[in-house]
Order: structure tokens, then sequence, then C-alpha cells
């Protein structure tokens, strides 16, 4: 029998075998080096478990492995919505105040208004918003991330949900990327390198978006704690903010379950391939490696690519606001013809015209939001305080809690951001991968928030 019948064959037998037994082939292996292990070496010490043993056997328990992984994002979200808020402040002081003195600048100079407001209250400003808003997350999340990733912590996590991908029909190593993607989902698309099947690794691509970047805690957070977070005390506002953000999360991985499960039963069939972990010793963490990884090699990358769209889109933003057509500028008249499919969706025109301009960064749907509902010729800070943004929004532009819950589901699955979509294209080589999470996404988003306006208005909750 030749070489290629074999392997025909061998491949026509494979299709009959069940799906655990490669796993007991794995098994097995194992078992069997263990024995000539134990037949070969002697030990000092004839303890059944050593310190790491025991740590395993609590983190990746059934029970609590699970509770402890949600119990770690938690504490992290929280550091995030916590100090990031405190930061961006800071940051965006600085920013805006070169801002302010460029323009001035160009004023002195005679520069043309339409010339110093292109570049300074447009370019500038988109860009000053992107690094004040997207900068402080990824100085905490990154390195909270690093740090777990160097203590040996994160091959853990991966053992633990590699059960509930394998029902998907994903791979177990589709965690590691979705916790990346919290960071940045373009981040998240990169790491999916780590992943050696073709198939698996354009699942994870493909429904890396469903868990919300940092450059979407922004709103997520401005909603929780506003539509949420305020009717509690002060002293709770952070925890409870972080604690809705924590379930929008829980929503994104159960969508990207969903998504993963869908794809491969149709477009991306396949048997979820053996998934054999060693779980590497505990170590103690490099703080000098833990910096440089998370600061040069994610950060500082992620924040250039996002730089790189935020650019045109803060020129965009100014341009609508600028240009005037009766008594209303561009962007309102778009808001308003965008409006009546806004609130079929559970939303409004100014929320959908504000997607549209942010898809090239996420983090400037809510200056955007603000620079339409008040009538700015720029990107503007708006209300400071919870209660001045809650009269804003629901006294003056109408929002119920439905388009707050609306709004956190749309900002959850709505479609890729152009550096995610680039860098899809990139990994994939294919126009057609791309062009599918778009519309697979963004699908999901409408039809989701359809769903929920239409059950609302049917019980009449809204």
């Amino acid at each position: 029998m030749e070489a290629n019948e074999i392997l025909a064959k061998a491949e026509s037998l494979r299709n009959g075998l069940s799906t655990g037994f490669r796993d007991e082939i794995v098994k097995s292996l194992y078992t069997e080096a263990e024995n000539i292990a134990k037949r070969a070496v002697k030990t000092t010490s004839e303890k059944k478990y050593d310190f790491d043993q025991k740590i395993d056997r609590l983190v990746t328990s059934p029970y609590a492995g699970l509770p402890i992984m949600l119990l770690l994002l938690s504490l992290i979200i929280w550091l995030t919505v916590s100090g990031a808020n405190v930061v961006s402040g800071w940051i965006a002081v600085v920013l805006f105040g070169i801002g302010d003195y460029g323009r001035a600048l160009f004023n002195q100079i005679g520069a043309p208004w339409w010339l110093t407001g292109f570049i300074w209250d447009g370019v500038y400003l988109g860009l000053a918003w992107v690094v004040s808003v997207m900068l402080p997350p990824m100085m905490i999340f990154f390195p909270a991330f690093t740090f777990l990733e160097d203590l040996g912590y994160l091959p853990r996590v991966a053992f633990n949900m590699d059960w509930l991908f394998k029902k998907t029909g994903a791979h177990g190593k589709q965690s590691l990327t979705m916790a990346m993607g919290f960071g940045c989902n373009a981040a998240g698309v990169i790491a999916t390198r780590v992943i050696d099947s073709p198939r698996e690794r354009l699942i994870a691509i493909l429904t890396n978006n469903f868990v919300p970047c940092n450059g979407r805690f922004p709103t997520l957070i401005m909603l929780a704690t506003v539509f949420v977070a305020a009717s509690f005390p002060p002293a709770l506002t952070s925890f409870i903010a972080a604690g809705t953000v924590v379930g929008v999360v829980l929503i994104g991985v159960m969508f990207t379950f969903i998504a993963s499960w869908v794809l491969s039963k149709t477009v991306l069939k396949g048997e979820a391939s053996a998934f054999t972990l060693e779980l590497p010793p505990y170590r103690r963490p490099n703080i000098s490696r833990i910096l440089y990884t998370s600061i040069i090699d994610r950060t500082i990358f992620v924040l250039w690519r996002a730089m790189q769209t935020a650019a045109p889109a803060g020129a965009i933003i100014w341009i609508l606001a600028n240009i005037h057509l009766g008594d209303s500028n561009l962007a309102r008249l778009i808001a308003d013809w965008l409006n009546p499919f806004g609130l079929l969706l559970g939303l409004d025109g100014v929320i959908l015209l504000a997607y549209i301009i942010a898809i090239p960064a996420n983090e400037i749907v809510v200056p955007t939001m603000m620079m339409v509902y008040m009538g700015a010729g720029m990107m503007i800070n708006g209300p400071t305080s919870n209660s001045a943004i809650f009269d804003l929004l629901v006294n003056g532009n109408g929002w119920t809690m439905l388009t707050a819950v609306n709004l956190m589901l749309f900002a959850l699955l709505h479609n890729p951001c152009a550096t995610t979509i680039m860098t899809i294209y990139k990994e994939t080589k294919s126009v057609k991968w791309a062009t599918l999470s778009v519309v697979m996404t963004l699908g999901t988003a409408f039809v989701v928030t359809f769903l929920t306006a239409s059950i609302a208005r049917l019980f009449g909750w809204a």
C-alpha cells in the first residue's frame, strides 16, 4: 500500500473516532512517561504534592477555578475603572492646555480660522482625546495582565476554560486571546498566533471583538456610573460601576461562546483539536520584563496604531460640526436623518453618528455625542458631574433607561474599530474574513438591540 493510500485510510478512520480519542492518547502517553520517571528518578522527598500542586488543586478546581478567575477579572476592572479616570483627567488637562497654546499661537500669526480649527480643534483634539482616554487604562490593564502571565497563572485560565471552548468547537487557548482583547482587540487578534489550528485561530480572530477593549470602557463606565451607580452612596460608586461593567463583560463572553459555536457549525466546520497543556511552575514575576512587555510591546504599539486612525476621525468630526446648512450643522442634520433607525434600536441618531465617526477609534464616542448634543463646534469635555450628565442626556435629549441599556449592548457588540479590522486583514490576508468580522458583529448588535427595544416596548418598560 502506497503512502497516499495509507494517509487516506487513516483520514477515513479518524473521522469515526470519538471526540475524546486524542485526549486518551495524550493521557496514556503522559501516564507512561510518569511511570518511567518514577522508575528512573529517585527523590529525597516523598511528599505527594509540592507547593505548586497544592495551589493548582484550588485554582484549577472545577468548583473554585472559574470563581477565582471572575474575582481576578473583577479586581483588574475595578483597578482600571477607579484608577484610569483620575489619570485620564490629568493627561487631558495637559494635552488640552497644549491645544489652547497652539490655537493661540496660530491666531497670533494670523492663520485662517478654518486652518486653526482643522488642525487644533479637529486633528489635535482627536489625538488628545484618544491618548488621554486610552493610555491610562492600558497602563493599568496591560501590566496587570502581564503580571499574571509572568506569574504563570494564564495557562491555568486556558485549562479552566478549555472544556467550555471545546463544546463550542473552538480551542482552549482562545481564552488567552480573549483576555488580551480586554486591553485591545487588535492585540487580542495578534495573540491568536498561539493557536496552531488555522480553523480555530480564525474562530478566535472573528469572535475577539465580543469582549470590550479599553476603548469601549469609557462609554460603559459613564453609563454604569450615571445610570446605575449614581443611586448608591458615593463610597460604593466605583464598586457598583465596576460590577456593572463586569456584568457587561460576562454578556460579551457569552456571545463569544455562541458565535464560536455558530462558526464551528457553519463556515468554519470542524472538530476541536486536542489541547495538550503542560502547566508551567509558578515563578516570581520579573518587574523589568513586565514593564517592558506591557509598555513597549503592548501599550505603545496599540496606542500608536490608534493614533494613526484617530487623527483623521478628529478631522471628520470638526468638518461635520463646522459646515452649516441653514440653522444646523452637518453633524446635527445627519443625526436627525439617522434618528428613526436609531429609535428602532432603542438608541437615537446622535449615538449612531458617533459610532460611525468613531470607527477609527472607539475612545471618541462619548465626546462626539456630547459635542453634537450641546451643538459645539469641536470635541469638548461636556458636563463634569454625574447629575449634570444625567440632566443633559435624560432631560435635554430624551434618554431613558432603555437608551442606556441598549447603548451598553451596542458598545459591547458593535463592529471592530479600524485598527482591529486592519489587524484582522493583516493576520488572515483575506478581505473576506475582515468583512465577515464587521458583518457578524454589527449584525449581532443590530439584532440584539432591536429585540431588546421591541420587548421593552411590548411590556411597557419603555
